[in-house]
This record gives structure tokens, sequence and C-alpha cells, in this order.
């Protein structure tokens, strides 16, 4: 069956944005940017046109829209994930003349460095997201190793751009947009191109990886911005879900601004500034960050103890082998301490399987709301990508991911080759 299905060319050559797309791009970005009071500020960007690799943390599809008016007009390409070009009609088309290059996440693709020497040859902005995904509770998710190597290869400028605010006002587990304003972004040159030719790689990913240390609670809570949004905290339990009180995991669920637990009954308000406090008794963690890091210090418990296993959860599969998403059949999923195991069997009752060992995976990419199909755990090959649902309350998307960069370090620190702080 597989053997029929059309494949993304992940090597097709890189496109310059078309010139009579670029008044699109500033149409769709720029009024979004004016109603959230988007504030960008540029560092050490005088006279800089590109080439060069600029490094944007991702919180929102607003992202996007924050990073072409910050460097409008300039011709950019992005690296973005294959599942982006699905839509409407024409989606792969138009993302691809807008200079997008699809890539399948958390893989080690080599056509990457001869599509990126591309673009830089081209002149061009080379844009890439490095955390891979939304980042789960508004702070820095983990950046691959490789991308120090791969900076110093370009031989240009490296550039970030950090946007603060973009998770407070759309974060990937409630997508709904909040409307809060007074967003800010910052432009800044990070390392010049004379700087990346004298720096070791190691210095460059500190660099990097010091760059890209964001909070956008803390930001919120300092900035004094208000989120008057009346289901703030809808869908927090899909990150936070397991109770601090109780312990127990997989009973959380929240509506309008509360989050609670349906085994212990203990309830939290979330506050306009972004902050929990319980109706009764003590509030173990008010910043929601500390929550989700208590629960990776829990992950990380069972990985070290050799107990992690998520059971067999029964999902539904789709693939994704080109931008439209096939229904591949019903199968059984396990995440345990060797990765992931998946068997299952299509509607015409062929078998399939897949595996993905815990070396392969440094983390994994997870939708909380992925167009019509919901909460999704998608795998990728170089290949294709498989998308995972399932009703099964132990199918928790948050723990599946913090697991795998648990297994990944302690897979690392096991052959003696710890990742450094901040890497993977």
């Amino acid at each position: 069956m597989k053997k029929q299905f059309v494949y993304w060319d992940t090597a097709a050559e890189p496109i310059t944005t078309k010139w009579y797309l670029k008044p699109l791009m500033w149409i769709l970005s720029a009024p979004v940017a004016a109603m959230h009071r988007l504030k960008i500020t540029k560092t050490g960007m005088e006279g800089v046109k590109g080439p060069y690799v600029l490094l944007c943390n991702h919180n929102s599809f607003f992202d996007f829209q924050a990073v072409t008016k910050a460097i409008f007009p300039q011709n950019a390409n992005y690296i973005v994930a294959i599942d982006a070009f699905v839509g409407f009609p024409g989606q792969k088309w138009l993302m691809q003349r807008v200079g997008c290059i699809g890539k399948r996440k958390f893989t080690n693709d080599v056509n990457l460095i001869r599509q990126s020497k591309k673009v830089i040859e081209k002149g061009n902005v080379l844009c890439i997201y490095p955390e891979a995904r939304y980042s789960l509770v508004g702070t820095t998710a983990v950046l691959p190793e490789s991308l120090g190597k791969m900076c110093r290869m370009m031989g240009v400028p490296v550039v970030t751009f950090m946007c603060h605010g973009n998770h407070i006002n759309a974060p990937c587990w409630n997508q709904k947009d909040r409307g809060v304003k007074g967003l800010e972004a910052e432009l800044k040159m990070l390392i010049t191109a004379e700087e990346l030719r004298q720096l070791s790689v190691d210095q460059i990913n500190d660099r990097i990886v010091e760059a890209f240390q964001y909070d956008d609670y803390a930001w919120q809570k300092e900035k004094g911005i208000h989120c008057r949004f009346k289901g703030r905290a809808e869908g927090l339990h899909r990150v936070l879900y397991q109770c601090p009180h109780c312990g127990t995991e997989f009973e959380m669920s929240s509506k309008g601004d509360i989050l609670s637990c349906a085994h212990c009954g203990k309830r939290w308000r979330m506050s306009e500034l972004g902050e929990l406090q319980a109706m009764e008794g003590n509030t173990e963690f008010s910043h929601i960050p500390d929550w989700y890091e208590w629960e990776r210090s829990n992950v990380r418990s069972e990985v070290e103890s050799g107990h992690y296993d998520s059971g067999v959860l029964p999902v539904r599969v789709l693939t994704l082998p080109d931008n439209t998403p096939i229904w591949l059949g019903d199968g059984m999923l396990q995440h345990d301490m060797h990765g992931f195991h998946i068997k299952g069997k299509t509607a015409d009752g062929e078998e399939f399987s897949e595996d993905h060992p815990v070396p392969s995976k440094y983390s994994c990419h997870v939708e909380f709301a992925y167009k019509q199909f919901g909460e999704l755990l998608d795998l990728s090959t170089i290949k294709d990508t498989w998308f995972f649902s399932s009703a099964d309350k132990r199918f928790c998307l948050t723990k599946f991911a913090l697991a795998t960069e648990e297994l990944y370090r302690d897979y690392r620190r096991k052959e003696g080759k710890a990742c450094r702080p901040g890497l993977a």
C-alpha cells in the first residue's frame, strides 16, 4: 500500500520569494503586528542586508508574521515542517513560492545543508526555528547540538529573533488569539562572520543557548501585561497533566480560568498575569514553567530507575507522505525505555510496524489541535511522518515529549557523551 504513495521531495531546490507574493506577505503580517502593538527592537543590525542565518524562538503562528515584518522586504527562505503545508488546495504551491523549505521534524536530513548553502549563495536570509515545535510552556525548548556546526558551515553572520509574549497570546495548548497587546521582539546580531571563523563549535552553541533563554510568563509578570481572556486556563491541563497535590497523572482538567484535579478535587485559578493560585490550601506552583519542570523531574526519575513505560495504547494512525494526511489504519503504540514501538493493520488487513529507538529521537513533535484531527503525536523518518491519536487518557502528549528528551539524555550519559546544557 505505502509503495503507491507520492512522497515529498526533500531535496528540492529552495525557491526565492516571488516578487508578486511579497505584498501578500506584508498584508498578512503587518496588520496583525499592529493589532498586538508589537514592538520590534533591532540591535547591531545597522547596514545588515543578508545573507545571514536567522534563528527564531517558536511559540505560535504569530512568530512567522512577526519575523516577516522585522526583515521585510528582504528575501528569506524558511525551514518549515511538512505538516505546515497541509490545508487548502494550493497551499503547498503558495508556501514554496514564499520561500518555505519543507522538512521532517527531528530527523537528520543531509539535504538541509546543501539547500541552506543555496539560500546563502543567493544572498537570502536563512530562517530557522531550531526548537522545531511550539514551546509547551513559553520557555526554551531543547536545541540540536548540530546547530553550531551548521552555522559555522554557512560562514555568514548569525542573527537571532526572539519574541516575547506570543505564548501568552496564543499558547500551543489553546491557540485562540487572546488579543494580548504590548508584544515584543528583538532582532539582534549574535555572531559576526569574522567571529564565526574564530569561535569553536562549542563556543557558538554556548552563545546561541544563552541567547535563547526566555520565559514568557516571567516576561508577562515583569511587564505587568494582563490577559483578560475569560478562558485563559482552558487547555492548560494538556501540559500540566500531573497533580502536585496528590501526584495523580492524567486526571487534570481545565475550564475558564480554573485548573483542577478530578482525583483529589484540588483547584487552581489562573490570574490575568498568568500566575496560578490554589483555591484551597497551599499553592504548590504559582509559576507554570515550575510545575512543568517538576513533571520533567518525575519523568527523569522514571527513566533513571529504568521503569518508564507508557503501556500499550490503542491508536489511530495517519501517514503524511506528501502534504495530504492519509488514514493508514488502527494499531497499538508503546513508549518505553527502548523508544517508540508501533504495530497495526491497514483497512485492507495489511500489517505495518515501525520502531523509533531512543538514539534516533532527541525530542518529538506534538500537536494539541492539529486542524480537524485534534491531539496528535507525530514521529518522522526522512521519508514519512506518522500521526497518532487516541482516546486513552494515558496517551499524554506532554509526557511523551518529556520522556523522549529524558530518555535521550540518559542514553547520552550512559554512552559517556553527556549533552551540553540546553542542547541535545
